[in-house]
């Protein structure tokens, strides 16, 4: 069966307090982001002690740690804040094991300035997609070297966005600790955000055998081009909802058919963890009750 989870990063507390609201909530797992009231990985250094209690905290809570956040901007037009943004992967990545899971994540990254998911006319240069495939083998042998593996989320207003580029990056990196992260909705734009089915299976046919863990949020057609944020108290990584001719709001606020999503998922990946995202607080059960439905009804 596929094993709902979540990201701790909706839940602004200190660590015993989010293990304790998402014990309450009834997820099997979650994807750690290591942005707590009491420590926080962007604001201080991880060491490994720090690390292991924290790991050691989740699997007292029969939460299993899945995947390390670690998303940032890795090719940053400015070259201080590119080089910073790397080192912190690198950290986490140092840190992974001692969190609990090789699973690094983090998106490609765009060339805006202001936005790590606004699009920017250079993104679609040659340029651009080798230096990135540069940065991003860099960090994946680091991460070799460290016992981790970098776990690719695309985003069609990135770098890497589109199936054909996912294809391209894991032929051109070609190490075995590079996999990729299934959210299929991140692979919409206006060029096929009315063939959602046909976009799906696409994305299984092509990707599937590179995934190791699932996202569960929802898409549909943008009210305007702006890029949307909610309202809450957390990382912008999870506040973003959107940029562009498509919005992504929580599983169940959107088009995407959940029912072959999680066929397909279940199909190729039947022990798969399936990480809600993009939700409010106040969301998080009608979510999560959302998915567990599908689930259901496919029997996966």
């Amino acid at each position: 069966m596929l094993l709902p989870g979540i990201f701790t990063g909706y839940y602004p507390y200190v660590i015993d307090e989010v293990i304790r609201r998402i014990k309450a909530s009834d997820f099997s797992c979650v994807q750690l982001d290591v942005s707590f009231k009491d420590c926080d990985a962007v604001k201080e250094q991880l060491t490994k002690e720090k690390a292991k209690a924290i790991r050691d905290k989740f699997r007292d809570a029969n939460l299993p740690v899945i995947a390390v956040s670690a998303y940032t901007n890795l090719v940053h037009p400015d070259p201080d804040k590119r080089k910073a943004n790397i080192a912190y992967i690198k950290m986490m990545m140092e840190r992974a094991m001692d969190l609990g899971c090789p699973y690094v994540a983090s998106e490609t990254g765009t060339y805006n300035r202001d936005s790590d998911w606004v699009w920017h006319d250079d993104n679609a240069s040659e340029s651009a997609y080798q230096e990135a495939c540069e940065v991003i083998y860099d960090i994946t042998r680091f991460a070799r070297d460290v016992g981790a593996v970098f776990i690719v989320e695309n985003y069609v207003n990135n770098v890497i966005g589109s199936i054909d580029q996912v294809l391209r990056l894991f032929k051109d990196i070609n190490l075995p600790n590079i996999r990729l992260i299934c959210d299929p909705t991140n692979y919409f734009d206006e060029s096929n955000i009315d063939d959602v089915d046909g976009q799906l299976r696409r994305i299984f046919d092509a990707l599937s055998d590179k995934m190791v863990i699932a996202h569960a949020k929802d898409c549909k057609r943008a009210a305007s081009a702006e890029e949307k944020h909610a309202a809450i108290d957390a990382d912008e990584s999870h506040t973003f909802r959107g940029s562009g001719a498509v919005e992504l709001p929580a599983a169940g606020l959107g088009i995407l058919n959940y029912d072959l999503y999680v066929k397909l998922l279940g199909r190729d990946h039947p022990n798969m963890p399936l990480i809600v995202e993009h939700v409010e607080e106040e969301d998080i059960s009608r979510a999560r009750d959302f998915v567990k439905g599908a689930l259901k009804r496919q029997g996966v």
